[in-house]
């Protein structure tokens, strides 16, 4: 869901310049692989790196088309009008996850890599009864909208477009949790001269303004 915005801006973009004509369909990360792996007939995909890499290794996937298309960073969001917090440091966000009554992350990649800097500080036990776990396709801004949890983790390209919240900042570097996101071509894809192009594109400097404009950083590597 990291990259729904963008894509929608990409494609729209794209069928400006060319007339080209294809649907992309947003859905969670896990449940995207899943029906990847049961078989889906799709031209690309596209997902966090690392489950990119694991459909290319079961075959789903074509090696020669993997391109890495953002960089994605955690950012912190809070409640709009609450107290400015301090998260210059990796100590100072410490202070304000043990200081917060109820705390929400994503459950994809970047959740993970928060319980697990969270059982490196040591206060995994501490916190877990104040951890709110979004459903899927609920954003954790719209449960720091809504109030239900104090201090929100999530990737910054899907805080920018929720209301009701105050972005405190991105987390610093120390503990900066980033995503690569890469589309693949599905190795049944009967239309590949298409997907190519397609990718090329949103690969291309033609696509940095919208990436920083949804809270991304472009990924200029082409993996072979």
């Amino acid at each position: 869901m990291a990259t729904r915005q963008l894509l929608a801006e990409l494609t729209a973009a794209y069928v400006a310049r060319t007339g080209q004509a294809f649907a992309i369909e947003s859905v969670g990360g896990v449940d995207a692989a899943k029906r990847v792996q049961a078989g889906e007939a799709v031209d690309v995909v596209i997902l966090a790196s690392d489950a990119i890499a694991k459909l290319v290794a079961a075959g789903h996937l074509r090696a020669d088309s993997v391109t890495d298309l953002v960089h994605s960073g955690v950012a912190v969001a809070v409640r709009a009008g609450a107290a400015v917090l301090d998260i210059s440091s990796e100590d100072a966000v410490r202070q304000a996850v043990l200081a917060a009554p109820a705390i929400s992350y994503s459950t994809g990649p970047s959740g993970v890599a928060l319980a697990q800097l969270f059982e490196r500080w040591g206060i995994a036990d501490q916190i877990k009864d104040r951890i709110v776990t979004a459903p899927p396709g609920v954003p954790v801004g719209s449960l720091v909208a809504q109030g239900e949890v104090a201090l929100g983790f999530q990737q910054l390209s899907e805080l920018i477009h929720v209301d009701g919240i105050a972005i405190v900042g991105p987390l610093p570097s120390a503990i900066q949790i980033t995503t690569t996101f890469s589309a693949a071509m599905a190795t049944g894809c009967t239309r590949a001269s298409e997907v190519r192009a397609l990718l090329d594109f949103m690969a291309s400097s033609d696509a940095e303004a919208a990436k920083r404009r949804q809270g991304m950083e472009p990924a200029h590597t082409h993996s072979q």
